[in-house]
């Protein structure tokens, strides 16, 4: 089924609502449509952040941190396998050497060998470096046991992290999460990098209190110059941009663009053929993510970390090629599991006659761990439905990854099948829009009928139909190069704070495909004059002939060749147009 182009409504008159000045009249037209009601919230300065005080625990992590620190203890610091992971280890690490205490030193669980998480099996790593702190970062709050662990070990554990809790805390020394009930700290999407990245400003606050960088003759770090690493974290993660974020993100890109960045974020945007100079929140969600992302997927997350901790150039460059061909690798993986999953698709059939479940489950014995996250995605992308992928994990457990859509809360949905039958999620954890879980590989057909039913519950036959949302169309008078700019620097955008998509009708004067699966354009406006160039990627599949008059949502964009800008619209979407 088609997408849907729906526009959402906009304010008419911009002058009428308050415009500022210093902004575009289109733009703010957009900002107004996503909730934007005062200039205020626009404001993207640092002295606008949420203030460390408000977010609770952070007090008790700081006091463990310090004096980890100043008594000299080593302190492991254990993280995830994601992009997330990787940006609040490598900011930990850098943060806390800065602050003068080279004891310090990071570890990330195989996702092969011992899965997520502060384990009790990871812990038996970590005991190998007997370390006295352990510092989770992007995890934790579900790791009861893991916790109980450390702490027989007479080590001390602050956790550090963002996901849901479970019925149960850890009994950890300190606990930071903001979406813990209770804790009044405003913004509720803060990434794991975020969070780390708030204890850390408390503690360097502390420090400096107690004259620790005087007494030391250290300089005083500018906790600002790692939000590069904090801006990739919370874009990759696809967290809310909430005003919160978007500052962090905002203040992040712009050291990005300056030069003033981690040496290995600026090779991975080289490697991947885009300009540092302009960086955008796009560049970080579909280019240094994926890359660093690759490594957790494919091989392992310490790659990424010392790609993003190295201070050498010539060193960042050889390992974000590393990184690049493991994405090459990924991508080929995801190809044979998508054209797999495609063939169990279409040869679907059900008892009610042929229809997909509403909630999908695929399985297949060969499919790789590290990829099903992906191929969730992509299916549920195609097939607008909630969808699991599982890959065996050995010893009879499938592991399994989902992404759910919009209206549908995929941890409360895991939830409810588990209350159903406690016995067939042996674990689950994540988000509204994410989640992983374990079940046994026997329990797999039960476990997907019971999570088509319960998705049915929650869903009606209008949701199961994707729905694109446009800010109308661009008056020609703006469709130019300026207006592209403006959106462009007028973010970051990202999850919840989305990038304008635009709709219209247009005449296609010329196509052709470019890369096999793209289709390059030049089209125009129907009510107008100008003809403008286009591309609509990955188009060719679904739009094997352009017809002579379509109708596109679209993005505006700014393609750069040869060091010269232009614009160009990229299609989102493109069918044919009733004439």
């Amino acid at each position: 089924m088609l997408p849907q182009i729906v526009r959402q409504a906009m304010p008419s008159e911009p002058e009428a609502d308050g415009c500022p000045a210093n902004v575009h009249p289109l733009l703010w037209r957009i900002y107004r449509s996503r909730g934007i009601g005062d200039a205020q919230e626009l404001e993207r300065e640092l002295g606008a952040l949420i203030p460390p005080d408000q977010m609770a625990g952070l007090d008790a992590a700081v006091a463990e941190l310090a004096a980890a620190v100043e008594g000299g203890r080593r302190i492991l610091v254990i993280g995830d396998f994601d992009a997330d992971g990787a940006t609040s280890c490598a900011l930990a690490v850098l943060a806390l050497r800065a602050f003068g205490h080279q004891d310090v030193d990071f570890l990330v669980p195989n996702r092969f060998e011992f899965g997520y998480g502060l384990t009790p099996e990871i812990v038996e790593v970590a005991s190998a470096r007997a370390p006295d702190v352990i510092v989770t970062v992007d995890n934790g709050v579900s790791s009861v046991d893991g916790v109980a662990a450390a702490k027989a070990l007479g080590w001390r554990v602050v956790v550090t992290d963002h996901h849901l809790a479970g019925a149960v805390l850890p009994d950890a020394d300190a606990l930071v999460n903001p979406n813990l009930e209770g804790n009044p700290f405003p913004s509720k999407a803060l990434a794991g990098v975020g969070v780390i990245f708030y204890v850390l400003v408390g503690l360097r606050g502390h420090l400096r209190a107690t004259r620790w960088f005087e007494r030391k003759a250290i300089a005083m770090p500018n906790m600002a110059d790692l939000l590069d690493l904090v801006a990739l974290g919370t874009v990759a993660d696809v967290v809310p941009l909430d005003h919160n974020n978007r500052i962090l993100v905002h203040q992040g890109l712009l050291r990005i663009r300056s030069g003033r960045c981690r040496p290995g974020i600026t090779a991975l945007l080289q490697i991947a053929g885009r300009n540092p100079a302009r960086a955008g929140s796009a560049d970080m969600g579909f280019a240094v993510g994926p890359r660093l992302n690759a490594a957790g997927r494919i091989d392992d997350m310490t790659l990424g970390i010392d790609c993003l901790l190295t201070d050498d150039a010539d060193e960042a460059h050889r390992l974000a090629s590393e990184l690049d061909r493991l994405n090459r690798e990924r991508r080929s993986i995801e190809e044979d599991m998508k054209a797999q999953a495609e063939a169990m698709l279409t040869d679907w059939a059900p008892d009610d006659g042929g229809e997909l479940p509403w909630g999908l489950c695929l399985y297949r014995h060969d499919w790789h761990q590290g990829v099903i996250g992906i191929l969730a995605s992509r299916i549920k992308e195609r097939y607008h439905r909630p969808v699991i992928a599982f890959a065996a994990a050995g010893d009879g457990v499938l592991k399994g990854s989902a992404r759910s859509i919009p209206g549908l809360h995929i941890r409360d949905v895991l939830d409810e099948v588990a209350a159903r039958d406690p016995a067939l999620l042996q674990k689950f954890g994540g988000h509204a829009m994410a989640a992983g879980m374990s079940i046994a590989q026997s329990g797999f057909d039960s476990f997907a009928r019971l999570f088509d039913e319960v998705v049915r519950l929650h869903l009606c036959d209008d949701d199961l139909r994707a729905v694109i949302r446009s800010d109308g169309p661009v008056p020609e008078v703006a469709l130019n190069l300026d207006t592209a700019r403006a959106i462009h620097d007028g973010g970051p955008w990202g999850q919840g704070f989305s990038e304008p998509i635009f709709d219209d009708h247009f005449e296609v004067v010329s196509s052709r495909v470019v890369g096999r699966k793209h289709w390059k354009l030049v089209v125009r406006p129907v009510a107008g004059t100008q003809t403008i160039d286009a591309i609509a990627f990955n188009a060719v599949e679904f739009l094997p002939t352009v017809p002579d008059r379509i109708h596109a949502a679209y993005r505006l964009d700014q393609n750069e060749w040869q060091g010269r800008l232009s614009l160009q619209l990229r299609f989102e979407h493109l069918e044919e147009a009733a004439q």
